[in-house]
C-alpha cells in the first residue's frame, strides 16, 4: 500500500515523544506529516522551530492554504485546528474547542481521513485525554492504517488506551519501532 499522508496527534508529554519519533527519519522520508499537539493557545512557536533544528527533515508550523508536500512535517499552530482540504492543501480554523481543545486531534483525523482515505497512516502518541480516538477509529474505518504508542511507555496513558479501545488499532508499539515502520512504509514508496 502507498500512503500519501500521517497524521499523528499528541498532548501531555507529546514534546519530549514528538522530538524522539521525529528525530529517527532519515532525510529522504518521503510521506509528509501533520502534527496536533497540545498546548497552550498563548504559546509561542518554539516547537517547530526546535524539532527543525534537530531533525533531518523539515518541520514547520503550518500555513493556511498550503500545499501538503513530501519531506515535510507541519504542526498546527497555538490555537488553530488545522484541517486537511479534499486538494491535498492546508486549512486553518479558530471554530470552538473539540474536546476542550484547539487545536483538536480528532479534527485533524477526520479531515485527512476523507482527503487520504485508504492512504492514510494515524498515530495517537501519548496524552492525557481521549482526543483522536474516535478520529483515529475513522481513519480506520475509512481503510487507513491506524498505530497507537505502547501506553506502557507513554509519559500519560490515557491518550493511547482510549484509542486503542476505540480504534483497535493494526500496531500498538515503542517510538522506535513506530520509527522503523513509518520508514519502511517510506522506502518502499521511494523505490517505485
Amino acid at each position: 500500500m502507498a500512503y500519501k499522508a500521517i497524521v499523528i496527534g499528541a498532548s501531555a508529554g507529546g514534546f519530549f515523544t514528538l522530538g524522539k519519533l521525529l528525530s529517527l527519519l532519515p532525510k529522504d522520508f518521503s510521506i509528509p506529516i501533520l502534527v496536533v499537539q497540545h498546548i497552550s493557545p498563548n504559546s509561542d512557536s518554539y516547537m517547530p522551530i526546535y524539532l527543525n533544528s534537530n531533525c533531518k527533515i523539515t518541520v514547520k508550523e503550518a500555513d493556511e492554504k498550503e500545499p501538503i508536500l513530501p519531506g515535510f512535517v507541519y504542526f498546527a499552530p497555538p490555537n488553530y485546528h488545522l484541517l486537511v482540504e479534499e486538494d491535498h492543501t492546508i486549512s486553518l480554523s479558530n471554530d470552538e474547542k473539540l474536546n476542550y481543545s484547539r487545536p483538536s486531534i480528532d479534527i485533524l483525523f477526520e479531515t485527512a481521513s476523507y482527503a487520504y482515505e485508504t492512504e492514510l497512516i494515524g498515530i495517537i502518541l501519548t496524552g492525557a485525554n481521549s482526543d483522536g480516538a474516535i478520529g483515529l477509529a475513522q481513519i480506520k474505518d475509512a481503510g487507513g492504517y491506524c498505530i497507537v504508542q505502547d501506553p506502557k511507555e507513554a509519559d500519560t496513558q490515557a491518550m493511547p488506551l482510549a484509542a486503542i479501545e476505540k480504534a483497535t488499532p493494526h500496531k500498538t508499539l515503542i517510538i522506535e519501532k513506530i520509527a522503523q515502520l513509518l520508514i519502511s512504509f517510506s522506502n518502499k514508496q521511494n523505490l517505485k
